[in-house]
């Protein structure tokens, strides 16, 4: 791909992964206001404005590497986390569960949508129908991935929500060391053999 059209691709990828995170970011903070805890509305966070959601190194620098270095063919990035008090909570060991679903959640219902629209679109409107299905794809990594029990990813939140209170601290601890683990799982090829047959597998059931 020439240079021009890898900006081109990286800023359509980048628009459609800003709508999936800031879908998977309102959902924290919206399950969290329902929960009895306002910080995230208080702090400006509870909005689908994806410019209260950027993050200058997770949302711009990372998918833009991301996306170099593998020419193309993958971005990936966070949005700046929600602000959540857990003290505010009405039941704070089974919130954080709620909390920690929320988002995955809301991005495999934004997925189902869009996998439905791509029912009546005949495959050949490009541009339309080449939006979409990487939309639909971005939803679904993004769901699937932030499942993974690995602090800080929300699959984390649920299970400190199963464990008991001593387990939950000792295992919330190893957050300081959660993104070497991903990356390293990453190198590992951890996306080509186990995620990317998951995503695939949901996005055949949705379609």
């Amino acid at each position: 791909m020439n240079p021009f059209g890898l900006i081109v691709s990286f800023v359509i990828s980048f628009g459609l992964l800003l709508i999936a995170m800031t879908v998977h970011e309102f959902a924290h903070g919206m399950t969290a206001y329902m929960l009895g805890d306002s910080t995230a509305s208080n702090s400006g966070r509870l909005t689908l404005n994806p410019l209260a959601h950027i993050d200058l190194f997770w949302t711009i620098i990372l998918p833009f590497a991301l996306f170099l270095s593998t020419a193309g063919n993958f971005v990936f990035g966070a949005a700046k986390p929600v602000p959540i008090n857990y003290q505010a909570l009405k039941n704070p060991k089974k919130d954080i569960i709620w909390i920690g679903l929320a988002g995955p959640f809301a991005n495999f219902i934004l997925a189902f949508i869009v996998a439905q629209v791509l029912k009546f679109i005949p495959s050949n409107s490009s541009v339309f129908y080449y939006l979409l299905s990487n939309l639909l794809t971005i939803n679904v990594v993004l769901a699937v991935f932030n499942l993974i029990p690995i602090p800080p990813l929300d699959g984390s939140r649920v299970l400190m929500g199963l464990l008991p209170t001593n387990l939950s601290r000792q295992y919330a601890a190893l957050e300081r060391y959660g993104f070497i683990i991903l990356f390293v799982f990453i190198w590992l090829g951890f996306f080509d053999r186990i995620l990317w047959p998951v995503v695939s597998l949901v996005i055949a059931m949705m379609r």
